[in-house]
């Protein structure tokens, strides 16, 4: 099996993440049950959390791996803040060839980002990590979104 290919089908995972949305007893366990699946079926995702954007700055909300030093993230820096500017997922296939990449680990070698959006308007994001150069295939961005796109039901 290849290390890349999740433990489960886009439709299952889709079906645990509707779950958790509607019997978490608050969006923070909904959301810290979501990051945990993404963190338990994606193998290549060695980093993966939930930025929260609140008065103009992304703070962190539950995440799988080791601690991150950015635990908050004004949106003109980064990636992470890139992905809030621009309105988009931003797939980055090598952070150390990119600028705005906000060095967390030295073992980091792709990111993706994933903007959650409520009504049009953006109130967090999907941000994950990999060990992996260009980790984050088509199918990494079209489950993410999908999955982005339900989490702004918890807002």
């Amino acid at each position: 099996m290849d290390n890349f290919m999740p433990s489960v089908n886009q439709q299952q995972l889709l079906g645990m993440v509707e779950d958790f949305i509607q019997t978490a007893s608050s969006r923070h366990s909904a959301l810290e049950g979501v990051i945990g699946l993404l963190a338990s079926n994606y193998k290549h995702f060695n980093w993966t959390g939930i930025y929260i954007l609140e008065d103009g700055v992304l703070k962190l909300g539950p995440y799988r791996g080791d601690p991150s030093p950015h635990v908050t993230i004004p949106v003109d820096n980064g990636i992470c803040g890139a992905a809030v500017r621009e309105g988009k997922t931003i797939v980055v296939p090598d952070v150390n060839a990119d600028s705005r990449y906000l060095a967390c680990s030295v073992a980091t070698k792709s990111e993706i980002v994933v903007p959650i959006s409520k009504n049009g308007s953006i109130v967090g994001e999907i941000d994950i990590d990999s060990d992996n150069p260009d980790a984050f295939k088509d199918d990494d961005q079209r489950i993410l979104e999908m999955v982005a796109e339900k989490l702004g039901e918890l807002f």
